[in-house]
């Protein structure tokens, strides 16, 4: 069964094939940072990354995330020797004890290949491959999926926000494209809270249904998001219904992939949207 958008795919994630368009997917957020947002520091260290882990599968995720940097506003940058000290050791645990699809989040070439040597399947890009100009090189090389997001320093557009989205898209594409990436490993990230204010993130939201102009998987990352604390006047360890809400919005709007703390509550809703958008329950 394909979703609501007409997409259907099977992603190549080394020895994974993650099939979507059936159900909503589940991608566990495991920050490897002291600063992230909402939850900096709480696993840091490799044990405390591999419980969390492994609890975020129990609870149902698809596919772990592992981040050495926090990309949040006002964060101070790290290199790539620090980064790679950080989610090494975590992907290389996790592989030995999870049976499921890693993802690295880094928008840095070096980490990126330290990752993928390490047994990591999947390249999720905050900066959509236009930051580091090896990134694309690297994820061609070991055929793994990549997700790319949208992103751009400051809020001021100089035209239509999903026309300006589309346009770095684009750049994307080619980029991609001339490096070998195939285009069926390939995933679309709005970028929700990056170079966006509150409106801003408010319509892109409203007019998701538009970037399926290009016919990929869209991930949508709102997890405890400043969209939700600044709409609900909320700290991000209290946004869960407003998580909630905004991803069932999302997979309405043909969302494939959705990237969360809370896996146990995320994937309720989930599912719960599945049964009737995707009708997913008919056809088990």
């Amino acid at each position: 069964m394909i979703n609501n958008n007409g997409i259907s795919t099977v992603l190549k994630c080394k020895e994974f094939d993650l099939v979507l368009g059936q159900e909503t997917k589940i991608m566990g957020i495991l920050n490897a940072t002291p600063d992230s947002f909402s939850d900096g520091g709480q696993y840091e260290d490799t044990q405390s990354a591999l419980n969390h882990g492994i609890q975020m599968i129990k609870e149902g995720a698809d596919i772990i995330d592992v981040g050495g940097e926090s990309t949040r506003p006002g964060s101070e940058p790290v290199d790539a020797k620090q980064e790679i000290k950080r989610v090494i050791p975590v992907i290389e645990t996790l592989k030995k004890y999870i049976n499921k699809p890693l993802s690295v989040d880094t928008y840095k070439a070096e980490v990126a290949e330290a990752a993928l040597e390490a047994g990591a399947n999947m390249v999720n890009d905050v900066w959509g491959l236009q930051k580091d100009p090896e990134m694309a090189a690297v994820i061609a090389h070991h055929q793994v999926p990549v997700v790319i997001m949208h992103n751009q320093d400051g809020t001021v557009y100089d035209k239509d926000i999903i026309e300006s989205m589309i346009d770095y898209f684009n750049i994307s594409l080619e980029i991609a494209k001339t490096a070998g990436i195939k285009k069926n490993q390939i995933i679309l990230d709005p970028g929700i809270g990056f170079g966006k204010n509150l409106k801003q993130n408010q319509e892109v939201m409203d007019r998701l249904e538009e970037l399926h102009i290009f016919k990929l998987p869209i991930l949508l990352g709102i997890s405890r998001k400043s969209i939700i604390g600044m709409s609900l006047d909320l700290p991000p360890h209290e946004r869960i219904e407003g998580t909630i809400a905004l991803n069932a919005l999302g997979i309405s709007k043909g969302v494939d992939i959705i990237r969360v703390h809370d896996v146990k509550e995320n994937l309720r809703g989930a599912r719960m949207m599945d049964a009737i958008v995707r009708r997913y329950y008919e056809q088990r």
